[in-house]
């Protein structure tokens, strides 16, 4: 049976450690559907034994907004509890780290009117814009990881029963998270030093253009001169290690937002804030988003392009090779966290400043004059496949193969 309570221990070990490499006397924010409780309660033990000063739990239960959306009025969507705002700030403050275990019903809101879903979004966005400006600039240690539910599984594993079901997703989050190893935490470290070594190959190739061909892809995207390729483990503000994603085998860095030209075509579906978008083409020209279709979701993707001027834009650019963990389980998880480390992927919105030589002393303004994206929103969606390529064009213009067939070419 999956997870075992030895595996269920050395998850919530894992992400103590190694997730936000929590510090002594140090304040731990866990946010968590309901259903993960045995898993927070066990995070909260792990961090206190290393040294927490206080664990603050905040859980959340989907159905109780998917009512919301169904039965409030229109004006419930447009505000937000700045209460709760502020609370997030001065965590962020105090040097909080920031652990979100997301496991989200993909179905959750796809009978309810996407304009809701919409507006609530961007009145969120808006309110916490100065607690995630916080973490897009790895000021404070942070960590997504996921928890098997029911709701979520029944959607991977369609054909099986619930508890089928959950067990075959437990099975695929152990592997992917190496929570079934001996030693999971240093199972991790060996993981992020061969993140590290094409995090450093790519950065000394310096990059300017990236070009981009699959079926229904033909696509170029400009990189801004001092752009940083990041992947694994990073270091906040203190210089302390984190691992914002687990499970991940991304490299990632920033696009030029007014410099993306072409179409690409998703090859995996997206779960948007509880809505599928799936079967999608957007086409670029000067950075910007002019044109787009779906053979689901129209108009929640259309009410992410809307969301502001830059949602229209590049914020980020991932390479994941096909050959890799999650893709070899050939399961769509219709989890961004889990299907973005098994596909190439690009993200629309807000840029990490930290993807930029300087970028988290910039002002936005700076950033801006530099090539990174501005916006409430960053949505990541995947692009890869078996029958990707993609070339780097170096700075004497020389063309040369980064990806073929789907995997590394370098």
């Amino acid at each position: 049976m999956y997870p075992t309570p030895q595996q269920l221990e050395n998850y919530a070990e894992l992400v103590v450690k190694v997730g936000v490499n929590v510090q002594q006397g140090q304040t731990v924010v866990v946010m968590a559907p309901i259903t993960a409780a045995p898993l927070v309660r066990l995070i909260a033990s792990e961090a206190y034994k290393v040294g927490a000063k206080n664990v603050h739990v905040e859980y959340n239960d989907e159905e109780l907004s998917r009512i919301k959306y169904k039965q409030a009025p229109e004006e419930a969507f447009t505000e937000y509890p700045m209460w709760r705002a502020k609370a997030w700030e001065e965590f962020v403050e105090n040097g909080a780290a920031f652990i979100t275990i997301y496991s989200p019903n993909p179905d959750l809101l796809n009978d309810v009117d996407a304009k809701r879903v919409a507006t609530a979004s961007k009145t969120a966005s808006t309110a916490l814009s100065g607690y995630r400006g916080s973490l897009m600039n790895h000021t404070n240690a942070w960590s997504l990881v996921s928890y098997a539910t029911p709701e979520w599984a029944a959607k991977v594993f369609p054909n099986h029963s619930q508890e089928e079901a959950v067990q075959k997703l437990w099975e695929r989050i152990v592997d992917a998270t190496r929570i079934g190893l001996e030693d999971p935490v240093q199972a991790w470290k060996a993981h992020n030093a061969k993140l590290l070594q094409m995090v450093e190959l790519l950065n000394g190739k310096r990059y300017k253009q990236l070009q981009y061909e699959a079926p229904g892809t033909n696509l170029t995207i400009d990189l801004p001169d001092g752009h940083i390729w990041l992947g694994g483990s990073k270091a906040n503000a203190k210089g302390v290690y984190f691992n914002p994603n687990m499970p991940t085998e991304e490299v990632f860095t920033m696009p030029n937002k007014d410099g993306v030209n072409g179409t690409v075509r998703s090859t995996k579906p997206l779960n948007y804030n509880g809505q599928v978008i799936n079967g999608f083409s957007l086409t670029f020209k000067d950075g910007k988003v002019v044109d787009h279709s779906a053979e689901q979701g129209y108009e929640a993707l259309t009410n992410l392009l809307n969301t502001d001027e830059g949602a229209r834009h590049l914020g980020e650019v991932a390479l994941v090779p096909h050959d890799s963990p999650i893709s070899n389980s050939n399961v769509t998880f219709f989890n961004t966290l889990y299907d973005e480390n098994a596909s190439c992927h690009l993200a629309l919105g807000q840029a990490y400043p930290v993807n930029i030589q300087g970028g988290t002393k910039m002002s936005a303004e700076e950033l801006l004059a530099h090539g990174a994206n501005r916006s409430l929103t960053h949505e990541d969606f995947m692009i890869g496949s078996a029958d990707m390529n993609i070339d780097g064009v170096t700075q004497d213009g020389t063309r040369e193969p980064i990806f073929r067939n789907g995997n590394w070419a370098i």
